[in-house]
């Protein structure tokens, strides 16, 4: 079974791209979902966590994310040594996963599929992209964040130019019926 990794930055689209492979019938697994059930699930990556990060890192033994993400987007060796003890645990979640699906292939979606030289274990990866002030604009909408927030975790993802020579295809989303299109492009010639 093949492996399709699906990234894009923050507020670029990738959770729509996500949905509409999986209305196309394909199995998606969303990375970070799964990340945070492990860090809150999984004692053996919680007390890596604790002992990374220390006892704020939880509140009533569920993940206190604003402490998290205060420390490691302002940190970058911690944000470094987090992903060392997490992505792990979910490559090994995912084949796990991958073992109970079923059809030609299925999308692993992933923030920093390129970051952490997971597009290596893939056998296609598509990056969806889209410009900056609309993903800012997409992620305020979204979250109760502010600007410098999200800039600031744009600053811990690679840009758009870095990824592009990477993926085998880039979605550009910025209009819902065009970025549809694509996808069944992409899952066409994926299929064969």
């Amino acid at each position: 079974m093949k492996v399709v990794g699906l990234t894009g930055g923050i507020g670029s689209g990738k959770s729509t791209v996500a949905k509409m492979f999986e209305q196309l019938g394909v199995a998606v697994y969303i990375a970070d979902v799964e990340a945070k059930k492990l860090m809150n699930e999984d004692e053996s990556v919680k007390k890596q966590i604790i002992a990374l990060l220390g006892n704020d890192s939880y509140v009533n033994r569920e993940l206190n994310r604003p402490y998290i993400a205060n420390v490691v987007f302002n940190d970058s060796s911690k944000l470094l040594q987090l992903n060392a003890i997490v992505h792990p645990a979910v490559a090994s979640h995912f084949d796990c996963w991958k073992s109970n699906q079923k059809g030609n292939y299925v999308v692993k979606e992933a923030a920093i599929l390129f970051e952490n030289e997971g597009y290596k274990q893939c056998d296609y990866t598509i990056l969806v992209s889209a410009p900056i002030e609309t993903r800012i604009q997409r992620v305020l909408k979204r979250d109760k964040t502010t600007k410098e927030d999200i800039l600031s975790r744009m600053n811990n993802q690679w840009e758009d130019t870095r990824k592009i020579p990477l993926a085998d295809f880039v979605i550009y989303n910025k209009n819902i019926k065009d970025t549809e299109n694509q996808v069944h492009k992409v899952h066409e010639e994926i299929s064969l």
